[in-house]
């Protein structure tokens, strides 16, 4: 089945529970946000600085979390004066920290647990990573692929997170407008993507990071907090 193609069964309104009640689909983030894998992206980009003789400081922070590996390679080819190649700089990039996913891939707190009250309600959920597919894929290897009607990776639109471009396809593919659709992240960068697409945001942060305001942005402090009642007041004021 295309992952465009929504089944019944994924339709909102589990019985008993009033469609309106419920967002229209919940599109998440994935690093940070359903598995803990934030600290080791860090810990990939750290050991890479460290060899260029650049180590990683708290001002390196917003080039690195949230990112995607060719922005986060870019600073660091930057940073550092490199003769490496900014496509090589990703390249290592991108494998070092597919193999730490590999080894150690966790859920976050609460995450199954909530994907698993949207299956039952039928709200149709979408992954949406900045991450490469390769790193996307050893994490649905772990967690599982079923929990998710779409799933996007880096290289699966133009341009990926801050721009809008990753919540709009998501939103495209399941036939949906952004606005109707809840967005569940953990970073600056990832709450400035989905909010610019025109979705409400549940802000969960994996760090002490500081989120970007807005109507339509709701800072959580774990998803163990986050339930099928919250998750549809957060959608069920207009658009601003």
């Amino acid at each position: 089945m295309p992952e465009s193609a929504l089944p019944e069964s994924a339709l909102p309104g589990a019985p008993g529970t009033p469609a309106a009640a419920l967002p229209a689909a919940v599109l998440f983030d994935m690093d940070g946000t359903l598995v803990d894998t934030e600290q080791l992206w860090w810990q990939t980009a750290a050991e890479i600085a460290e060899e260029l003789g650049h180590p990683l400081t708290d001002q390196d922070a917003p080039e690195v979390l949230g990112q995607a590996v060719e922005h986060t390679a870019a600073h660091l080819h930057r940073v550092s004066g490199t003769a490496l190649g900014e496509a090589e700089l990703a390249a290592r990039l991108g494998e070092s920290f597919a193999g730490k996913v590999a080894a150690e891939t966790v859920p976050r707190p609460g995450a199954l647990a909530l994907l698993a009250s949207l299956r039952d309600a039928r709200v149709p959920t979408a992954l949406v990573s900045a991450s490469p597919r390769e790193v996307v894929d050893v994490v649905l290897s772990a967690i599982g692929r079923d929990w998710f009607a779409v799933t996007l990776a880096a290289e699966d639109t133009v341009r990926t997170k801050p721009a809008p471009d990753p919540y709009l396809a998501a939103a495209e593919r399941l036939g949906l407008d952004p606005a109707v659709c809840l967005a569940v992240e953990d970073t600056p960068t990832g709450v400035a993507s989905a909010s610019a697409a025109g979705c409400a945001v549940l802000a969960v942060p994996s760090t002490p990071t500081p989120m970007p305001d807005g109507a339509r942005i709701t800072l959580l402090g774990s998803l163990e907090q986050a339930d099928l009642a919250l998750l549809g007041k957060l959608t069920a004021a207009p658009a601003v």
